[in-house]
C-alpha cells in the first residue's frame, strides 16, 4: 500500500495473483490447456523462483466456465489427507473412509464432464508429495473422465523420483513436459519492464542502470528480480524520489540475505 500510494498507483506491480506471462510460459500455459482435452499428465519442472507459480496462477484465473483446476499445494500429507484436500477443493462432502470421498470425486468429475468442462487439478510442489501418495493418485485418476489433465508442478528432482522403476506407472502416463530455465539477464530486463507498465507505474519511472542492476543480481530467478524490484521501490519511497535509481537497488542489495550470495560494489 505504501508503494502505492507514493506513486499513485491503483495496482501494486510484481502482483503474483495477475500475473503477465514471459512468451516462454504463455507456451507452456497452452500446452496444458491442449493436452487437457485429451487427457494424460503434464510435467512443470524448475529450480524455485523460475516462474512456475506465475504458470498456475495463470492456469487457475483461466475461464472457470470451460477449465475446473483444483488445487493441492500441501503435498507433504498422506494420501489419506490429500483426498479431503481434493474434496474440498471439488466442492464435495469428505468423509473417513478413502474409498468413499474417491467414490465422491470421481462422480463430480463425471459431473462436471457432462457440463462440458475441462478439469484440471494441479499439484504443487509435488517433488514433496510421498511417492506412494502419487501411485495412488494416478489410480484415482484412473476412474476420471478421459478429457483431463493431472498438472504435476516441481522441482527438477521430481523427474529423478518418477524415473525410478516403482513409479514407471505415473511417468508413463506424462504427454507433456517441460522444464523452466533460469533466464539471461535481457529477458530479465524484459519481465520487470512489463510487470511496470501492467501496473501503470511506466517502466521510466526505474533508470536503465537500475533495471540492469536488478537483471544481473537476480541470477536468472523471476523471483529474486520481483523481490529486488519491490525492495528497490520501498527504498525510492523512503527516500521521497519518484524514481528508482541504482542506489536504491544497491541499498537493497545491502541487507544480509542479498549479500550472502552476491559481492556489490
Amino acid at each position: 500500500m505504501m508503494i502505492q500510494a507514493h506513486f499513485g498507483l491503483t495496482k501494486l506491480p510484481f502482483n503474483e495473483k495477475d500475473p503477465q506471462l514471459l512468451e516462454q510460459q504463455q507456451k507452456i500455459l497452452d500446452m496444458i490447456l491442449i493436452h487437457a482435452q485429451q487427457g494424460g499428465f503434464c510435467l512443470i519442472l524448475g529450480e524455485a523462483g523460475t516462474g512456475k507459480s506465475l504458470i498456475k496462477e495463470k492456469l487457475i484465473q483461466y475461464d472457470p466456465k470451460q477449465v475446473f483446476t483444483p488445487v493441492v499445494n500441501r503435498t507433504l500429507h498422506t494420501y489419506h489427507n490429500t483426498l479431503r484436500i481434493l474434496c474440498e477443493a471439488f466442492d464435495v462432502e469428505s468423509s473417513t473412509r478413502d474409498s468413499v470421498c474417491e467414490r465422491a470425486l470421481v462422480d463430480e468429475a463425471f459431473k462436471l464432464h457432462r457440463s462440458g468442462k475441462q478439469i484440471v487439478p494441479i499439484i504443487d510442489d509435488a517433488h514433496l508429495m510421498p511417492a506412494d501418495s502419487l501411485r495412488k493418485l494416478r489410480l484415482l485418476c484412473e476412474d476420471f473422465p478421459r478429457s483431463h489433465n493431472l498438472v504435476l508442478i516441481g522441482q527438477p528432482a521430481l523427474l529423478h523420483t518418477l524415473s525410478l522403476s516403482i513409479n514407471q506407472d505415473v511417468k508413463n502416463r506424462i504427454t507433456y513436459s517441460e522444464e523452466l530455465k533460469k533466464l539471461i539477464p535481457d529477458d530479465i530486463e524484459s519481465f520487470v519492464r512489463q510487470q511496470l507498465e501492467t501496473s501503470g507505474l511506466g517502466s521510466h519511472v526505474f533508470t536503465p542502470e537500475a533495471i540492469s542492476l536488478i537483471a544481473r543480481s537476480s541470477d536468472g530467478f523471476l523471483r529474486t528480480a520481483r523481490n529486488l524490484s519491490l525492495n528497490a521501490l520501498v527504498e525510492a519511497v523512503r527516500d521521497q524520489k519518484r524514481n528508482v535509481d541504482i542506489q536504491h537497488v544497491n541499498n537493497a542489495l545491502r541487507q544480509p540475505h542479498w549479500r550472502s550470495d552476491y559481492d556489490y560494489r
